[in-house]
């Protein structure tokens, strides 16, 4: 025999029990996955694990509502009953007093005194809507997962090819909408997968739980490929809007280059006056205008050949840049003739001043390299080599005195 308290505390430890159920099932039935999942026209994998959740999930629905008219029934009958018939109480809360009626097995395996009809416990019931949960919000919960991660990285793919498409709209540009049409099926390919048979993107981590991880692999490809033809696009609508300014700049190096070769034409005549031209640098008489083709960058341009364009401007521009480098070498080398030329004469007059002062001024012998040495750096053009070793011919019979 029980109490009425007793059988009050049992009725409110069980209407607790079943509100909290009932508030899990509402937040499972009104989740983003089940909508997704019960409106979307499945394919695959998901199609097949969705099947055996939404009748699970149905199930559970109608094991939820026999259970909950167990509870009220119980608690109807302790508020009318008398304390002799609390027993009735008892047997509702802790006997088989669930009636399910899940249909007959099927015939091959059906008992012979199988009615369709089931009767279990509170207990066994609550324990049933336990692992009908668990199994139904697995496959909630993986799709949920899944749509979550993958489709965030598809809405970003999404977005860049919405920027690239309305930047390539005036480009008219055959191999960017080539790799944006490529990009874009790739998009679409992943996001019908997605869409679809979701579950086939997820990943078991292979322990008994719900544990697993989506796979992103296919979203990160086209996210990745998205993102690579978008920085393309910008690249050349780029030099679309700045190809009238990098032309022009692109001029004034040109107009810089003629300058440079200029300096290194004249450098090499005044040096040629004094030097043989075996010594000088090697300095066109014409501009070669290698670097630069206005014209030709005009037309591309006219003609929307924006990627060609930029080749050809950065080609064009590192042409120049070695050409004014060359001619300022070539500038440079040519004055270097003119400083070594006085060099030597500055040496020669240096041992001649050294030469007196040994005392060996009127040496003959001396005075003969002496000589030699001035009239190969007083004659023009200048033989270098022959005057460097003239003045070193001289330098070293100087020293040899200064050592005797």
């Amino acid at each position: 025999m029980v109490t009425r308290q007793e059988a009050q505390a049992a009725l409110d430890r069980a209407t607790a029990e079943r509100d909290t159920i009932q508030a899990n099932l509402l937040d499972l039935d009104g989740s983003f996955g089940k909508q997704l999942l019960s409106g979307a026209s499945l394919t695959g994998e998901s199609r097949s694990r969705w099947d055996l959740a939404a009748a699970a999930l149905a199930a559970l629905w109608e094991t939820y509502t026999a259970y909950s008219a167990i509870i009220d029934k119980a608690a109807d009958l302790l508020a009318t009953t008398r304390d002799r018939d609390l027993a009735a109480v008892t047997a509702l809360l802790s006997g088989r007093s669930v009636r399910l009626v899940p249909g007959r097995a099927p015939l091959a395996r059906r008992d012979l005194a199988d009615t369709g009809v089931e009767e279990v416990s509170i207990a066994a019931a609550v324990a049933r809507m336990r692992r009908e949960f668990a199994g139904v919000t697995e496959v909630v919960a993986a799709a949920e997962a899944v749509w979550g991660e993958v489709g965030g990285l598809l809405d970003a793919a999404a977005s860049d090819l919405a920027r690239a498409t309305a930047q390539a709209a005036g480009l008219t540009d055959d191999a960017l909408s080539a790799s944006i049409a490529a990009a874009a099926a790739e998009l679409s390919a992943q996001r019908a997968t997605l869409n679809t048979d979701p579950l086939v993107l997820w990943v078991p981590d292979g322990t008994a739980g719900p544990g697993g991880h989506a796979d992103t692999s296919g979203a990160r490809q086209a996210r990745e490929r998205a993102a690579a033809v978008a920085a393309e696009v910008a690249s050349v609508a780029a030099v679309r809007d700045g190809a009238r300014q990098r032309i022009e700049a692109l001029s004034a190096t040109a107009a810089s280059a003629v300058a440079t070769w200029k300096d290194a034409l004249e450098a090499r005549q005044r040096a040629a006056v004094k030097i043989a031209d075996q010594f000088l640098p090697v300095v066109p008489v014409s501009y070669p205008a290698a670097g630069f083709q206005r014209e030709a960058l005009d037309a591309l341009a006219s003609g929307g050949q924006w990627q060609r364009l930029a080749a050809e401007i950065d080609r064009a521009g590192r042409d120049l840049a070695a050409e004014i480098s060359s001619w300022r070498a070539a500038a440079d080398a040519a004055e270097a003739t003119l400083s070594q030329r006085e060099e030597l004469r500055g040496m020669l007059q240096a041992y001649k001043a050294k030469a007196a002062r040994l005392g060996a001024a009127e040496d003959l012998g001396l005075t003969e390299r002496y000589e030699a040495a001035r009239d190969l750096l007083w004659t023009a053009p200048c033989d270098l080599a022959a005057a460097a070793s003239a003045v070193a011919a001289y330098q070293q019979a100087i020293l040899a005195i200064g050592r005797g």
